[in-house]
């Protein structure tokens, strides 16, 4: 599957751009891995990949707790979607694969 491997995020938030990493693998549909940035890497949860559609969740703790929702689509060795910050509303997000 084209969404397994490592990629180099850029999420666009209210508190300007942040890089992330993710490491993805695909089984089934279901999509497994961690995400880190800023030094704290989680694994993800509630991954799933249907076609090009990739949806993951990740908990973070920095700058406040909160879960991010990502809902995208993977074309070759780019990936973008949108990230949702629970009350604070969707961001866009892209993706390339390191």
């Amino acid at each position: 599957m084209a969404v397994d491997g490592n990629w180099n995020l850029t999420m666009t938030t209210p508190m300007g751009e942040r890089q992330a990493t993710l490491s993805l693998k695909e089984a089934g549909g279901t999509l497994t891995g961690t995400q880190g940035a800023e030094g704290n890497t989680a694994e993800i949860f509630d991954g799933t990949v249907s076609g090009d559609a990739v949806n993951w969740k990740v908990a973070i703790t920095n700058p406040m707790p909160l879960t991010l929702e990502f809902i995208g689509t993977v074309s070759g060795d780019s990936m973008s979607g949108e990230m949702g910050i629970g009350p604070m509303g969707s961001f866009p997000f892209t993706g390339s694969k390191a």
